[in-house]
């Protein structure tokens, strides 16, 4: 999104595994705290985030929370940091329907959206099936479901191996009638990048996964447009 010219907030809100600064390559920085308020890092002109991970006194650091700590840690995050203007606030949740998007649903007037993300077999469409009907429950739309690690194209033969299937979350978007956003393959250059804290869509924006990605975010900045 940020490469397309949108203000873009990434709020991480995994507090037991926040991996948002290694993915970014931002390990050992901590953000600027002031009476004004903490102020998110900004990692490119349109690109600003904060983590749990930035608070920590190593990455070995656990945090073990209850339910309480983690609304207020998420309050802080979603009040006292000066996002200021962005067109996209990014939470980047955990897997499930657990405290964590509880707190989220509480503490904003709206939330606009939720982008559904699960691998292609039947086990992890079970609990995407539980997630949809969460959004249902509380009123927040749907506007597509991307499908993770689907398929991997060999490097040596080129030959396709569907080690996690294929097609699970297509089909489930068509059986709940939302907009299947498209696939992500499975590439060892994925977990390079983010093992690095390279972005592969910026260290490598022509590789096929990164169109997988831009086609993605296309189909979605139409289905939601900055108003």
């Amino acid at each position: 999104l940020s490469l397309m010219d949108k203000k873009v907030g990434l709020l991480d809100i995994d507090i037991h595994g926040p991996n948002i600064p290694n993915m970014l390559g931002l390990q050992g920085i901590t953000p600027l705290v002031t009476d004004m308020g903490i102020f998110p890092l900004k990692i490119y002109d349109n690109l600003q985030t904060i983590s749990i991970g930035f608070f920590l006194e190593s990455k070995d650091t656990p945090v073990a929370w209850r339910g309480p700590l983690k609304h207020r840690m998420i309050e802080q995050f979603l009040c006292d940091v000066r996002w200021g203007e962005t067109d996209y606030l990014i939470v980047d949740s955990p897997p499930g329907t657990g405290d964590e998007i509880l707190s989220i649903i509480q503490l904003l007037d709206r939330v606009d959206s939720a982008i559904i993300v699960s691998t292609p077999q039947d086990v992890a469409l079970a609990d995407v099936r539980r997630a949809i009907k969460f959004c249902t429950d509380y009123k927040i739309p749907v506007p597509g479901i991307i499908e993770n690690m689907s398929g991997f194209v060999c490097p040596h033969c080129g030959n396709t191996v569907d080690i996690f299937k294929t097609g699970g979350a297509e089909k489930l978007a068509e059986e709940y009638n939302v907009p299947f956003l498209g696939r992500i393959p499975i590439d060892t250059a994925v977990v390079q990048a983010g093992d690095e804290g390279k972005p592969l869509i910026i260290s490598c924006p022509e590789s096929e996964t990164s169109k997988a990605f831009s086609r993605i975010i296309e189909r979605i900045i139409e289905i939601m447009p900055v108003t």
